[in-house]
């Protein structure tokens, strides 16, 4: 007979085994990413969520750094075979994954490879169309997709008599200077200048930025921001600091105290810092879409995203890309995606997301959190307001940065700058065309 001690040994060793099995059959799927705090938070639940749905894969997120870091990690770790299955890439990358021929293992065919279930259609035009060859195939899965908007200070605007939301360049300005008068310190300020004032500026007023459709139709484009309509816009901004209605405060995010100290009383910039807005802003504050120069154009036309999707890598076990299919599923379900949206101001990628976030009444309680899917969605997007997608547009981005700090210091005009940028920046292509021929 068994005693009782051989029975708990007994017990204890089936425990373990049944521990181990468990450890070895899930296989381990790497994901880096660049997200930080509490986006960064969410990106971990995720994973847990997806791994604490079944056993077979666990999802391990590991945060690289910021966009430029995350991806140049990857691709050092390519180079060297130790590349993960999944790389978050910001939307200005595309190109240059799209170029690394045999590093990349396109999200439709790995759902076909794989027999994942898979409806293109799902996703919102407006995000999944900036991510697809010519033919309409699908390279990579948007993540977190956003778009500029205006942020104001609702209290700040009501105190200097203005009593809506400017929607023009022209009410921008007026607003900006009743808020200097009312006592602040400007009225305007924006981040991530190329993307907000070069970029999606030319999307809005549907004139392009770059010939061959901004990039879509061939490497050999050339940009063309140097136009009458972009310097004007420009110059006008540069000009109004003599007044102070115009601060600039950074290339990236670093103008976001100026908002929520109650410095400035409207903020250009991404969507997606709703979170942080949240937490910081001590007022009421709400969003509206882009102003119109109406000199440049009748009526808006859209936006365009920026953000990150996920790109896969090749290089794998086959029988790896499995679990990357069913948890790029996961992630982009309705009540995962709502869930991000509403605690980031990510734009939902999908159709499902974005009604979802309807049904559970988020836009109500929260007015103004639909105001970046609006602007996307806004028109069919033109051969100018599809997006970008320029080589070597992360170094173009630096040269356009430098050439807009110089006129905002006075030592350049809006002209002699976007030429400037245009020069430099049309160097930076031919070496892409060439690396790439």
């Amino acid at each position: 007979m068994f005693n009782s001690k051989m029975i708990i040994a007994g017990m204890a060793g089936a425990f373990a085994l049944s521990m181990a099995s468990e450890a070895i059959a899930a296989t381990e799927i790497q994901w880096w990413h660049a997200m930080g705090g509490r986006n960064g938070e969410l990106v971990n639940e995720m994973a847990e969520g997806y791994n604490a749905s079944q056993s077979e894969f666990k999802v391990v997120p590991v945060y690289k750094g910021n966009y430029t870091e995350t991806m140049t990690a990857a691709i050092a770790a390519f180079r060297a075979k130790q590349q993960p299955h999944i790389v978050q890439v910001f939307e200005v990358g595309t190109a240059t994954m799209m170029a690394a021929e045999g590093a990349v293992y396109p999200v439709y065919k790995l759902m076909e490879d794989t027999n994942t279930p898979f409806n293109q259609d799902d996703y919102l035009p407006a995000v999944v169309s900036y991510y697809t060859t010519p033919d309409n195939k699908l390279l990579s899965l948007p993540f977190n997709s956003s778009t500029p908007v205006m942020w104001y200070n609702k209290d700040a605007l009501d105190k200097a008599g203005v009593t809506e939301a400017p929607s023009t360049w022209a009410e921008v300005f007026d607003a900006s200077q009743k808020l200097v008068d009312s006592g602040m310190k400007c009225g305007i300020s924006f981040g991530w200048q190329s993307w907000v004032m070069v970029e999606n500026f030319s999307a809005w007023h549907n004139i392009p930025m770059g010939t061959k459709e901004n990039g879509f139709a061939g490497f050999d484009t050339e940009f063309v921001f140097n136009n009458d309509d972009v310097i004007g816009t420009l110059q006008s901004i540069a000009d109004s600091q003599e007044k102070n209605l115009f601060q600039y405060g950074g290339r990236r995010g670093e103008s976001l105290p100026l908002f929520t100290n109650g410095e400035c009383g409207m903020w250009m910039n991404s969507s997606a810092y709703y979170g942080s807005i949240v937490q910081q802003a001590k007022f009421n504050f709400a969003q509206t879409m882009l102003p119109l120069n109406t000199e440049v154009a009748d009526k808006p036309q859209n936006s365009i995203i920026g953000g990150a999707t996920l790109w896969v890598l090749q290089g794998k076990p086959a029988a790896e890309y499995k679990g990357v299919a069913e948890f790029f599923n996961y992630i982009a379900s309705a009540e995962v995606q709502a869930r991000w949206h509403q605690e980031t101001g990510y734009v939902p990628i999908t159709t499902a997301a974005y009604e979802l976030s309807q049904k559970q009444g988020f836009y109500e309680k929260n007015p103004g959190t639909d105001t970046a899917i609006k602007q996307l969605s806004l028109n069919t997007p033109t051969p100018n307001s599809k997006g970008i997608r320029f080589g070597n547009f992360v170094q173009v981005r630096d040269v356009i940065n430098e050439e807009m700090e110089a006129l905002w210091a006075g030592d350049k005009t809006a002209k002699e700058a976007m030429d400037t940028a245009v020069e430099r920046g049309n160097a930076l292509l031919r070496k892409f065309e060439k690396a790439n021929d």
